[in-house]
Protein backbone atom coordinates (compact mmCIF):
# COMPACT_ATOMS: atom_id res chain seq x y z
CA UNK A 1 0.00 0.00 0.00
CA UNK A 2 1.37 3.57 -0.74
CA UNK A 3 0.83 6.30 1.86
CA UNK A 4 0.84 9.64 1.23
CA UNK A 5 -0.26 12.95 2.80
CA UNK A 6 -0.41 15.34 0.22
CA UNK A 7 -0.93 18.74 0.61
CA UNK A 8 -2.34 21.61 -1.98
CA UNK A 9 -4.27 24.72 -2.37
CA UNK A 10 -8.02 24.45 -2.13
CA UNK A 11 -10.05 26.58 -4.49
CA UNK A 12 -13.17 26.24 -2.01
CA UNK A 13 -11.62 26.98 0.98
CA UNK A 14 -9.44 29.52 -0.27
CA UNK A 15 -6.30 28.00 1.74
CA UNK A 16 -3.83 25.52 1.87
CA UNK A 17 -4.97 21.91 2.96
CA UNK A 18 -4.75 18.39 3.61
CA UNK A 19 -5.65 14.69 3.21
CA UNK A 20 -4.24 10.92 3.46
CA UNK A 21 -4.11 8.68 0.29
CA UNK A 22 -3.96 5.25 0.33
CA UNK A 23 -3.49 3.87 -2.61
CA UNK A 24 -3.16 -0.34 -3.99
CA UNK A 25 -0.01 -1.46 -5.46
CA UNK A 26 0.97 -4.66 -6.74
CA UNK A 27 3.59 -5.38 -3.64
CA UNK A 28 1.83 -5.68 -0.33
CA UNK A 29 4.77 -6.05 2.06
CA UNK A 30 6.38 -8.87 4.25
CA UNK A 31 3.52 -10.69 6.62
CA UNK A 32 0.67 -8.56 4.44
CA UNK A 33 -1.61 -10.30 1.63
CA UNK A 34 -3.67 -8.16 -1.28
CA UNK A 35 -6.77 -8.64 -2.46
CA UNK A 36 -7.66 -12.43 -3.01
CA UNK A 37 -5.29 -13.77 -0.72
CA UNK A 38 -2.67 -12.71 -3.62
CA UNK A 39 0.55 -10.88 -2.62
CA UNK A 40 -1.04 -7.68 -3.67
CA UNK A 41 -3.60 -6.09 -4.92
CA UNK A 42 -3.90 -5.15 -8.97
CA UNK A 43 -3.82 -1.63 -8.79
CA UNK A 44 -2.90 -0.89 -12.39
CA UNK A 45 -5.85 -2.10 -14.12
CA UNK A 46 -7.88 0.29 -16.50
CA UNK A 47 -10.81 1.11 -15.04
CA UNK A 48 -8.89 1.96 -11.65
CA UNK A 49 -9.08 0.83 -8.01
CA UNK A 50 -12.02 0.83 -6.13
CA UNK A 51 -12.05 4.15 -3.54
CA UNK A 52 -13.52 4.79 -0.14
CA UNK A 53 -13.65 8.21 1.50
CA UNK A 54 -13.22 7.90 4.81
CA UNK A 55 -14.33 10.51 7.18
CA UNK A 56 -12.93 12.10 10.57
CA UNK A 57 -14.71 13.38 13.26
CA UNK A 58 -15.61 16.26 15.66
CA UNK A 59 -12.12 16.00 17.29
CA UNK A 60 -9.91 14.84 14.38
CA UNK A 61 -8.00 15.21 11.65
CA UNK A 62 -7.21 13.63 8.05
CA UNK A 63 -4.53 11.45 10.19
CA UNK A 64 -6.65 9.98 12.97
CA UNK A 65 -7.92 7.08 11.23
CA UNK A 66 -4.33 6.13 10.29
CA UNK A 67 -3.30 6.83 14.19
CA UNK A 68 -6.21 4.88 16.08
CA UNK A 69 -7.06 1.75 13.71
CA UNK A 70 -4.77 -0.70 11.08
CA UNK A 71 -6.99 0.98 8.31
CA UNK A 72 -3.78 0.71 6.28
CA UNK A 73 -3.87 -2.74 6.69
CA UNK A 74 -7.32 -3.58 5.83
CA UNK A 75 -7.42 -1.43 2.97
CA UNK A 76 -5.01 -3.74 1.45
CA UNK A 77 -6.55 -6.62 2.02
CA UNK A 78 -9.36 -5.29 0.13
CA UNK A 79 -7.31 -3.87 -2.62
CA UNK A 80 -9.33 -0.36 -2.23
CA UNK A 81 -8.11 3.05 -2.23
CA UNK A 82 -8.81 5.20 0.63
CA UNK A 83 -9.00 9.14 1.08
CA UNK A 84 -9.01 10.53 4.44
CA UNK A 85 -9.95 15.15 4.06
CA UNK A 86 -9.02 17.48 6.46
CA UNK A 87 -12.22 19.38 7.09
CA UNK A 88 -11.58 20.68 10.73
CA UNK A 89 -14.62 20.80 12.92
CA UNK A 90 -17.07 21.79 9.87
CA UNK A 91 -19.81 19.60 9.85
CA UNK A 92 -19.33 18.75 6.61
CA UNK A 93 -21.03 22.22 5.95
CA UNK A 94 -20.31 25.22 4.08
CA UNK A 95 -20.18 27.21 7.36
CA UNK A 96 -21.56 30.57 7.94
CA UNK A 97 -19.05 31.92 9.33
CA UNK A 98 -15.78 30.08 7.86
CA UNK A 99 -15.01 28.06 4.97
CA UNK A 100 -16.78 26.20 2.46
CA UNK A 101 -16.17 22.30 3.41
CA UNK A 102 -19.10 20.94 1.85
CA UNK A 103 -17.93 22.33 -2.07
CA UNK A 104 -14.94 20.64 -0.96
CA UNK A 105 -15.62 17.72 -0.38
CA UNK A 106 -18.77 17.20 -2.50
CA UNK A 107 -17.47 18.92 -5.63
CA UNK A 108 -13.82 19.95 -5.61
CA UNK A 109 -11.94 16.80 -3.66
CA UNK A 110 -13.71 14.02 -5.85
CA UNK A 111 -12.23 15.97 -8.77
CA UNK A 112 -9.20 16.27 -7.26
CA UNK A 113 -8.43 13.01 -6.45
CA UNK A 114 -9.65 11.17 -10.16
CA UNK A 115 -7.03 13.89 -11.89
CA UNK A 116 -4.25 12.71 -9.58
CA UNK A 117 -4.77 9.62 -8.66
CA UNK A 118 -5.54 6.30 -10.42
CA UNK A 119 -9.28 5.46 -8.69
CA UNK A 120 -12.27 4.46 -10.96
CA UNK A 121 -15.19 7.28 -11.27
CA UNK A 122 -18.01 4.45 -11.64
CA UNK A 123 -20.89 4.77 -8.99
CA UNK A 124 -20.05 0.63 -8.37
CA UNK A 125 -16.47 1.15 -7.46
CA UNK A 126 -17.09 4.25 -4.87
CA UNK A 127 -18.20 4.17 -1.17
CA UNK A 128 -18.18 7.14 1.86
CA UNK A 129 -17.58 6.27 5.40
CA UNK A 130 -17.24 8.13 8.71
CA UNK A 131 -17.26 8.15 12.13
CA UNK A 132 -19.40 10.50 14.85
CA UNK A 133 -19.74 13.81 12.94
CA UNK A 134 -18.37 12.24 9.66
CA UNK A 135 -21.23 9.74 10.24
CA UNK A 136 -23.14 12.69 9.11
CA UNK A 137 -21.08 13.46 6.84
CA UNK A 138 -21.17 9.81 5.27
CA UNK A 139 -24.96 10.11 5.13
CA UNK A 140 -25.22 13.22 3.99
CA UNK A 141 -23.27 13.04 1.05
CA UNK A 142 -24.96 9.36 0.59
CA UNK A 143 -28.02 11.29 0.26
CA UNK A 144 -27.83 14.30 -1.74
CA UNK A 145 -25.67 12.94 -4.38
CA UNK A 146 -26.70 9.22 -4.65
CA UNK A 147 -25.94 8.99 -7.86
CA UNK A 148 -22.69 9.02 -7.06
CA UNK A 149 -21.99 6.09 -4.32
CA UNK A 150 -22.84 2.82 -4.07
CA UNK A 151 -22.50 2.35 -0.40
CA UNK A 152 -22.02 4.38 2.77
CA UNK A 153 -21.53 3.46 6.05
CA UNK A 154 -22.33 5.26 9.54
CA UNK A 155 -20.40 4.70 12.50
CA UNK A 156 -21.77 6.45 15.93
CA UNK A 157 -23.25 9.27 13.71
CA UNK A 158 -24.29 12.05 14.86
CA UNK A 159 -27.34 11.75 12.55
CA UNK A 160 -29.33 14.88 14.07
CA UNK A 161 -26.85 17.88 14.41
CA UNK A 162 -30.01 20.50 15.35
CA UNK A 163 -30.39 18.22 18.42
CA UNK A 164 -26.62 18.66 19.86
CA UNK A 165 -25.48 20.68 22.27
CA UNK A 166 -22.94 22.26 20.19
CA UNK A 167 -21.77 25.38 21.88
CA UNK A 168 -20.20 23.75 24.95
CA UNK A 169 -16.19 24.13 24.68
CA UNK A 170 -16.68 23.82 20.47
CA UNK A 171 -16.62 27.54 19.91
CA UNK A 172 -19.99 27.90 19.57
CA UNK A 173 -20.24 25.57 16.40
CA UNK A 174 -24.25 25.90 15.54
CA UNK A 175 -23.67 29.78 15.44
CA UNK A 176 -20.22 29.48 13.19
CA UNK A 177 -21.71 26.94 11.34
CA UNK A 178 -25.21 27.59 10.57
CA UNK A 179 -26.02 30.94 12.26
CA UNK A 180 -28.95 29.97 13.81
CA UNK A 181 -30.44 28.70 10.46
CA UNK A 182 -33.00 25.55 11.14
CA UNK A 183 -31.96 22.75 9.59
CA UNK A 184 -35.24 21.73 8.37
CA UNK A 185 -35.76 20.81 4.68
CA UNK A 186 -32.31 21.16 4.05
CA UNK A 187 -28.93 19.53 2.91
CA UNK A 188 -28.40 18.95 6.39
CA UNK A 189 -31.36 17.38 7.11
CA UNK A 190 -30.47 13.65 6.57
CA UNK A 191 -34.32 12.90 8.26
CA UNK A 192 -36.08 15.07 5.78
CA UNK A 193 -33.79 13.93 3.15
CA UNK A 194 -34.49 10.27 3.64
CA UNK A 195 -37.88 10.67 3.36
CA UNK A 196 -37.69 12.65 0.44
CA UNK A 197 -35.93 9.95 -1.83
CA UNK A 198 -36.99 7.06 -4.00
CA UNK A 199 -35.25 4.11 -1.83
CA UNK A 200 -34.48 2.46 -5.00
CA UNK A 201 -31.60 5.26 -5.95
CA UNK A 202 -30.25 4.94 -2.76
CA UNK A 203 -26.91 3.51 -2.50
CA UNK A 204 -26.69 0.90 0.45
CA UNK A 205 -26.70 2.28 3.72
CA UNK A 206 -24.89 0.50 6.57
CA UNK A 207 -25.70 2.15 10.67
CA UNK A 208 -23.17 1.11 13.59
CA UNK A 209 -23.44 1.91 16.97
CA UNK A 210 -23.21 1.34 20.23
CA UNK A 211 -25.50 0.44 23.14
CA UNK A 212 -23.76 2.86 25.40
CA UNK A 213 -22.98 5.47 22.63
CA UNK A 214 -24.24 9.16 23.47
CA UNK A 215 -25.25 9.24 20.04
CA UNK A 216 -27.07 6.06 20.01
CA UNK A 217 -30.99 7.96 20.28
CA UNK A 218 -29.71 9.55 16.99
CA UNK A 219 -29.11 6.21 15.54
CA UNK A 220 -32.64 4.45 16.54
CA UNK A 221 -34.00 7.49 15.25
CA UNK A 222 -32.46 7.24 11.54
CA UNK A 223 -33.35 3.35 11.87
CA UNK A 224 -37.13 3.98 12.47
CA UNK A 225 -37.04 6.93 9.64
CA UNK A 226 -35.40 4.23 7.30
CA UNK A 227 -37.97 1.37 8.04
CA UNK A 228 -40.79 4.27 7.55
CA UNK A 229 -39.96 5.25 4.33
CA UNK A 230 -38.65 1.67 2.65
CA UNK A 231 -35.36 2.34 2.83
CA UNK A 232 -33.15 -0.80 2.63
CA UNK A 233 -30.48 0.17 5.53
CA UNK A 234 -28.04 -2.78 6.83
CA UNK A 235 -28.55 -1.95 10.50
CA UNK A 236 -25.94 -2.93 13.65
CA UNK A 237 -26.21 -1.93 17.60
CA UNK A 238 -24.26 -3.75 19.61
CA UNK A 239 -22.12 -3.57 22.86
CA UNK A 240 -20.00 -0.72 23.09
CA UNK A 241 -19.15 3.06 23.41
CA UNK A 242 -17.98 6.35 21.18
CA UNK A 243 -14.44 4.36 21.20
CA UNK A 244 -11.86 3.76 18.37
CA UNK A 245 -12.43 -0.16 20.64
CA UNK A 246 -15.65 0.24 18.46
CA UNK A 247 -14.45 2.14 15.34
CA UNK A 248 -11.27 0.15 14.79
CA UNK A 249 -14.15 -2.97 14.33
CA UNK A 250 -16.23 -1.42 12.70
CA UNK A 251 -14.82 -0.19 9.79
CA UNK A 252 -13.33 -3.95 9.26
CA UNK A 253 -16.76 -4.82 9.42
CA UNK A 254 -18.04 -1.91 6.84
CA UNK A 255 -15.44 -3.26 4.35
CA UNK A 256 -16.38 -6.71 4.41
CA UNK A 257 -19.92 -5.35 3.55
CA UNK A 258 -18.91 -3.30 0.84
CA UNK A 259 -20.12 -4.80 -2.60
CA UNK A 260 -16.62 -4.52 -3.88
CA UNK A 261 -15.63 -6.01 -7.58
CA UNK A 262 -13.87 -9.12 -7.74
Amino acid sequence: MIRMRTDFFSESLGMGTSMVMLMPQAAAGIGMEGADGRAGAEAGSERGVPVLYLLHGLSDDCTIWERRTSIERYATEKGIAVVMPEVRRSFYADEAVGEMYWTFVADELPQLVARTFHVSTAREDTFVAGLSMGGFGAFKLALNHPERFAAAASLSGALDPASLSLDLNTGHLAERIWAGRALAETQDDLFGLLGAADPATLPALFLDCGTEDQLLDHNRRFLAAAEEHGVDLTPRLRPGAHTWEFWDQGIQDVLNWLPLRG
